[in-house]
Parts: C-alpha cells; sequence; structure tokens
C-alpha cells in the first residue's frame, strides 16, 4: 500500500511545511509514498524565501518517495510583477506581496520596485517552470480546479490557478476525484463527492492538514493529518 500525501497553500509558513513533512515521515512508517504541493508558497506569511529555497534545493527525501511541486496563483503574480514591476504596488503588495519581498531583505520604507531587485532571477524561473497540474489513477492534483468538460490536457491556466467552486459543486473530472486549494475555509478542509479542497487558512491559524490518499483507491482522503502551529499573530509579536 502506497500514499499520497497533499500539501494546500503554505504562504510563507516555512514552520508548518517542515511540521507537515515530520507528520508525514510517522505516518508513512519507512512505506515510500507521493508528495504534492498544491501551490502557494509566497506571500502573506513571514518565511516565503525559506520555502521557495528549500523547495528549489529538493531536499533528499528517503528512497522511493516521490515530490510534485505545483504552481499557484501568488506564484503567478509574484512572477508577473517582477517581470512587469508597474504592477507590484497595485496587484503584488495588496495580495501580500510585502512580506514576500521582507523574507528577501526588503525593509519596511524600502521602494517595493527597488526591492523587487532582491529576488533572484533563478526563483522566478523556477517558478515559471513549475507545473499546473499532477494526475495519477484515481485523482488530479491542482492549485485551484479544472473544467469538468474539459479533457485535462485541454484545461485552461486560469482555471487551473484562479477558480473558485461554488459551495454546492462536488464535480470532480469524469471519474477522478480533484484534490486543490486556493479558497480558504478556516474550518475545513471540506470533503465532498468529487473534490477536497485542502485550504485551511493556514498560514494566519496556523492550523495546517495534510490530506492523505490511498494510491489504490479512488475519491477523497482515508485520513487528514492536522498540524497546529502558532498563530500569525504570535509570530509578529515574537518578531
Amino acid at each position: 500500500m502506497s500514499y499520497t500525501y497533499a500539501i494546500a497553500d503554505l504562504h510563507g509558513r516555512f514552520d508548518l511545511l517542515q511540521m507537515a513533512y515530520d507528520a508525514i515521515s510517522q505516518h508513512a512508517l519507512g512505506v515510500p509514498g507521493t508528495i504534492v504541493h498544491l501551490g502557494d508558497y509566497v506571500d502573506r506569511g513571514p518565511q516565503s524565501r525559506e520555502i521557495v529555497e528549500w523547495l528549489i534545493d529538493d531536499p533528499a527525501l528517503p528512497p522511493g518517495w516521490r515530490r510534485v511541486v505545483l504552481r499557484g496563483n501568488h506564484e503567478d503574480i509574484m512572477v508577473t510583477c517582477c517581470d512587469a514591476v508597474g504592477l507590484i504596488g497595485s496587484w503584488w503588495i495588496p495580495n501580500g506581496g510585502a512580506r514576500t519581498l521582507m523574507s528577501y531583505g526588503a525593509k519596511i520604507g524600502d521602494d517595493v520596485i527597488e526591492s523587487a531587485n532582491l529576488v533572484p532571477r533563478e526563483h522566478l524561473e523556477w517558478m515559471k517552470a513549475l507545473p499546473r497540474m499532477h494526475v495519477d489513477e484515481h485523482r488530479v492534483f491542482v492549485h485551484a480546479g479544472v473544467d469538468p468538460f474539459k479533457p485535462l490536457d485541454q484545461q485552461d491556466d486560469q482555471e487551473l490557478g484562479w477558480k473558485l467552486y461554488a459551495g454546492d459543486d462536488e464535480r470532480g473530472h469524469d471519474k477522478r476525484h480533484v484534490v486543490h486549494g486556493h479558497h480558504q475555509f478556516e474550518d475545513g478542509p471540506i470533503l465532498l463527492k468529487g473534490r477536497t479542497d485542502l485550504d485551511t487558512f493556514a498560514w494566519f491559524t496556523g492550523r495546517l492538514v495534510v490530506g492523505v490518499f490511498d494510491d489504490s483507491m479512488p475519491g477523497g482522503p482515508v485520513e487528514l493529518l492536522t498540524i497546529q502551529g502558532s498563530h500569525i499573530d504570535d509570530i509578529r509579536r515574537a518578531a
């Protein structure tokens, strides 16, 4: 038996990322599996750069393990604004970009356009190259969602990165269950017949929930691993 572990929207919470890997290791008990990151590694929380560097360095997994890192809409925002710096103040900063720039060394009061030069080009190119979707036998893993009426190889980037499902939309994609983040629910995850939303507002509350999926079985998670870290207000008070 093997499992796939899905981790949604970290938004600069490197502490939760580390805690999640510890929880996955304890759950797996030495049996290799797959870890899928669903995007949104940057913005809002305090340690965006640390997450990006850690994922780029691709820290070694035990033999037999696989890691998949998907692209989220906040990576879209960051890449677009660093390439078109005139958008930084109107688009990136209102979406949590100031915290990302501070993780790269910017200070309060610095010019945000000049601060964008602190972001290594390597990090932006890495983000651009990230896949939008991961598909296995029973599931589709994606940041935001999929169009249930289009084949998976014809999905639109806007849909994959920015879609917001209606609350009563239980559809997956054909016979596959859809696993996503992006739409935050503090009391989540949202577990529906055809899809699972794992975005639990973790960057703010400190509560991250990792979905555990049995690779041999269709449908939603067979278990949920709850990681409880510090509330963002406690982190800011301690800084």
